[in-house]
């Protein structure tokens, strides 16, 4: 135990070394220290007990890679089809699914979206389904960015 004034009395495990030390003054007495103070106190060889390094490491996270969705035009899958296509799966409303739905009959080809790889292998398996269970012989392919 360690007395600090006539009211406080400390139990000398219960606080740092460095704690014990501003509220004594500076000294503790080696005979009120414990075991494990008076180690740190002794002086240990390098490598010795008390010799500590510490690492860190930074982790690098690499970027996912991105894939364009893209549909591919046809001369026997219908316009109103392609649209609800682009509106079901791919969440355009009816303006922006009609224009890549024209992009599409106009040039042959036209970007659905750009997800990261299983997000965009999910929804070319989605349409293409949808499609063969339509009876449409809608194409939807992926290809990296």
């Amino acid at each position: 135990m360690l007395t600090i004034g006539p009211t406080m009395t400390l139990l000398a495990n219960s606080l740092p070394e460095t704690q014990l030390s501003s509220l004594s003054g500076g000294r503790v007495a080696p005979e009120k220290m414990s075991d494990d103070d008076r180690k740190k106190k002794e002086p240990a060889g390098p490598g010795g007990p008390g010799t500590a390094v510490i690492t860190k490491t930074k982790t690098q996270t690499k970027k996912p890679n991105f894939y364009r969705v893209l549909i591919l035009n046809d001369d026997y899958t219908p316009m109103e089809f392609v649209t609800h296509v682009l509106e079901r799966f791919f969440s355009k409303d009816h303006e922006a699914a009609t224009r890549v739905m024209l992009h599409v009959h106009h040039h042959g080809i036209g970007e659905c979206g750009i997800y990261t790889y299983e997000v965009a292998e999910t929804k070319v398996t989605q349409v293409m389904d949808f499609a063969r269970k339509h009876q449409h012989p809608l194409q939807c392919v992926m290809e990296k960015k």
